[in-house]
């Protein structure tokens, strides 16, 4: 006992006890005593906390006469996870609670303690198991038709069973199919956006860098091709947590291509591979090109490279979040020739909209000189950070379908979902579409002159057996999202979240 001659402190009060060794030592002359009886406490279990001086000596000596104390169970070190563990074994917590604790401990942005603050008293893991229990009952009609049917009268036939049941597991998939999708934006408020720098040399990629981290995080100068590899910085931005990669300059890379008399030898073309290869990776590409100063009595030109349009044009293609920052805008003094700068990138890259094209100036952001369009914002670059949240914002913000009337907030909880998660919910749709496929499969094999899917189930002699099937390998997914059900493989499941998910140590 560490507290000889003393009763337990009553409970859910705290009690200023002298803690003693087994000697009768004092440890600690005022520690803070707690204890808190079961089954209301964060493991279910009884609970004493022990609030005592933090110096590393006391802690340890406090420690190893815990260690000493008789107690009819052994006193030992909790292994990692375990205090979570006992909670979600207790029904304090469900397993979507579990992992959306451990995004809390981690998060380090606004947009990343709002994710994981909405995980902690989200209805997920409610969700989950309503869709299992309703999974279980149309297999379990669809079974008790297996086993009872030459016994027992029923009012539906096998077939018209199979089509009452692939209308609601269509509208089931659906929901999965979105709450998957939200799960993917989710990991972007979580894991961080990364986004990529693109351009030709010497257009300003390391000095708008720069600019947006606030110090030098990249080398500029006048010369170009001075970055050859990808650097990387990891900031936030309006709460969204970003890497932000500045890349080497891309240019024509074939036969003897110069930039400024400069030949591309084999380290910069590694730079231009590895520049492409980041874009490709990325969630948003700012694409930077130029306004260069023209020559005596001509106007400044758009510059833009074949081999950086190209690029542009391909990572548009495959789907990719493009935001043009149109820099050096200082060498254009009137509202006319800006005007028709805009108006010559949207003609080479028409998929882009204008709410996404800025025109800056690094030149102007560094020497703190007002732009014309606002004083308060030299070189147009808070409007450009302001155009980067709000494609934050459009990129995570929830999808719903357009027919669904539930409230914004379920959809908005979808996006707390893991990775874990989503892969179970994608394992989940496959086995879901395998039933849909063998209805749809069946009723084509069946008379195709007939409209009536149930007729045409009976005709095709429809598999009532890998159907339900199907529906229970679909269930087992959601109950290994829960953590909860008759499936053989949660406890190996709880392992890796609760392995994944440690407990603070003591």
């Amino acid at each position: 006992m560490l507290c000889p001659m003393k009763k337990l402190p009553k409970s859910r009060y705290a009690a200023v006890r002298s803690l003693f060794d087994q000697q009768g030592q004092v440890l600690d002359s005022e520690a803070l005593i707690l204890y808190f009886p079961a089954p209301k406490t964060v493991t279910g279990e009884d609970v004493l906390e022990l609030h005592i001086h933090g110096g590393p000596a006391i802690v340890k000596a406090v420690l190893a006469a815990i260690g000493k104390c008789s107690s009819s169970d052994r006193i030992r070190y909790a292994e990692p996870g375990e205090f979570t563990r006992r909670a979600f074994l207790n029904d304090r917590m469900d397993l979507t609670k579990v992992e959306a604790l451990g995004d809390t401990l981690s998060a380090v942005t606004e947009e990343q303690r709002r994710l994981s603050v909405q995980g902690t008293v989200s209805g997920l893991a409610a969700r989950y198991e309503s869709w299992r229990q309703s999974l279980l009952a149309a297999r379990g009609e669809l079974e008790a038709l297996i086993d009872f049917s030459e016994d027992q009268h029923f009012d539906e036939s096998s077939a018209e069973l199979a089509s009452s049941v692939a209308v609601q597991v269509r509208a089931l998939n659906e929901l999965i199919v979105y709450h998957s999708s939200n799960a993917v934006r989710g990991e972007l408020l979580r894991n961080g956006i990364t986004l990529s720098l693109i351009g030709a040399p010497n257009v300003g990629k390391s000095s708008l860098l720069n600019q947006i981290v606030g110090r030098n995080a990249a080398i500029v100068s006048h010369e170009a091709g001075t970055t050859r590899d990808v650097v990387e910085v990891g900031i936030d931005l309006g709460g969204f947590f970003c890497r932000l990669g500045d890349t080497a300059g891309l240019r024509s890379n074939t036969g003897k291509n110069q930039y400024n008399g400069a030949v591309i030898g084999d380290v910069e073309r590694e730079g231009m591979r590895r520049a492409r290869e980041n874009a490709e990776r990325s969630d948003v590409v700012i694409l930077v090109i130029c306004v260069e100063d023209g020559s005596v009595g001509h106007d400044p030109q758009l510059t833009i490279g074949d081999e950086v349009l190209q690029t542009a044009r391909d990572l548009l293609a495959i789907g990719k979040n493009l935001i043009i920052a149109v820099n050096k805008m200082d060498n254009i003094t009137d509202q006319a020739t800006t005007r028709n700068i805009v108006t010559q990138v949207q003609t080479l890259l028409p998929q882009v909209t204008e709410r996404r094209i800025f025109c800056i100036s690094c030149k102007d952001a560094t020497a703190r000189i007002p732009s014309s369009s606002t004083s308060a914002d030299p070189g147009n670059l808070q409007r450009f950070a302001a155009g980067l949240i709000d494609l934050f914002k459009d990129i995570t913000n929830p999808l719903s379908p357009a027919h669904d009337t539930s409230s914004a907030s379920m959809w908005q909880e979808s996006l707390g979902a893991t990775e874990r998660q989503r892969v179970l919910l994608d394992e989940c749709s496959f086995h879901l579409g395998n039933f849909l496929d063998q209805v749809d499969t069946a009723a084509d094999r069946g008379d195709s002159s007939d409209d009536n899917t149930e007729s045409a189930l009976e005709e095709a002699d429809f598999d009532i057996v890998v159907a339900a099937e199907s529906l229970r390998a679909a269930a087992d997914c959601l109950a290994k999202l829960t953590g909860r059900g008759e499936v053989g493989d949660v406890e190996e499941v709880l392992g890796v979240v609760f392995e994944k998910y440690v407990d603070p140590p003591p």
